[in-house]
């Protein structure tokens, strides 16, 4: 599984473990049913502990995005996108009211915001 672990970053390790596997699954890399690594395997691929690896995937399991079935490993748990998509949904929305906002409160006009947004939209690497 492709993740990468940055030891410079103020996030801690687990969240960001967490944080990429919950992307695989939204965007669909990681399908429904699909096994994630053994904990043992991803602790010796990121070359960390496996007791972090543990608490992201515990961590996953509690959020219902993952399953875990003792002896047999982890799963993708099924139906979780469509949630995962909607909660995603709300923060950008929440995320696109407060740009709003301070383009307002800077004196922007909505044609201006608009124009901003469709800019930004039209950039092939945003």
């Amino acid at each position: 599984m492709n993740i990468i672990i940055s030891h410079t970053s103020m996030e801690p390790i687990y969240e960001q473990i967490v944080r990429q596997i919950r992307a695989k699954i939204i965007d669909g890399s990681l399908k429904e049913k699909e096994p994630l690594p053994s904990v043992r395997t991803l602790s010796r691929e990121l070359k960390i502990s496996a007791l972090t690896v543990k608490k992201a995937y515990d961590f996953l399991d509690e959020e219902g995005l993952i399953v875990t079935v003792h002896g047999k490993g982890s799963f993708v748990a099924e139906a979780n996108r469509n949630l995962l998509r909607e909660e995603r949904q709300k923060e950008v929305e929440a995320d696109l009211e407060r740009a709003i906002r301070k383009g307002r409160s800077g004196g922007l006009s909505d044609e201006e915001l608009r124009e901003m947004f469709t800019c930004i939209l039209e950039d092939p690497q945003v």
